[in-house]
């Protein structure tokens, strides 16, 4: 493997979706209150769908983006839903 800008790239986006996942993760278990893990589990849903998109990419495969593109539409109604149901008990 010889290392050109596009493998330079693709591993740079790697790692940085890695840490990303990190530190999400890391909100998730430890987020002080209900409403910073809600954010913390819609950002590791984008950074899921962000990483899809990545292997469609590296694999030269346009079907992990319609896999990408309907598991962000499912992570925003799930986050949507927990937000109501948060904002419900509020009240």
């Amino acid at each position: 493997m010889t290392l050109t800008l596009p493998v330079i790239l693709e591993w740079t986006a790697l790692f940085l979706i890695a840490a990303g996942i990190l530190l999400a993760a890391i909100r998730l278990f430890l987020g002080p209150t209900t409403p910073d893990r809600v954010v913390a589990a819609d950002t590791l849903g984008v950074i899921t769908t962000g990483g899809l998109a990545l292997l469609a990419s590296v694999f030269d495969n346009p079907v992990y983006l319609d896999v990408a593109l309907v598991y962000g539409t499912l992570a925003f109604v799930g986050t949507v839903a927990m937000a109501r149901a948060i904002e419900g008990n509020r009240k």
